[in-house]
């Protein structure tokens, strides 16, 4: 632990960020799994209310800093592409 009160402040606050970030990747990678579920299992409006709670949890986490714009879009893109088959 730093003795100074600046550098005690600079890590609780990573601490906190850490926290939050690694709820917000889990919140995220739920999205993706119920998402790829709703597809497996063949149910086409279940998998459209799935995709749409994904693509909005992949937007807020590439607006975070959670996934970089290209990742975000490539993950987007293959969620649509698979909902596309679905059909």
């Amino acid at each position: 632990m730093p003795n100074i009160k600046s550098s005690k402040k600079d890590v609780l606050s990573s601490k906190i960020a850490y926290e939050k970030n690694k709820a917000d990747k889990s919140a995220l990678k739920t999205c993706l799994k119920k998402f790829e579920a709703a597809v497996a299992a063949g149910s086409k409006p279940e998998a459209e209310n799935a995709y749409a709670q994904a693509v909005k949890a992949v937007d807020h986490a590439a607006v975070k800093g959670l996934l970089h714009k290209n990742n975000a879009a490539r993950k987007k893109s293959s969620m649509t592409l698979k909902l596309n088959k679905l059909a």
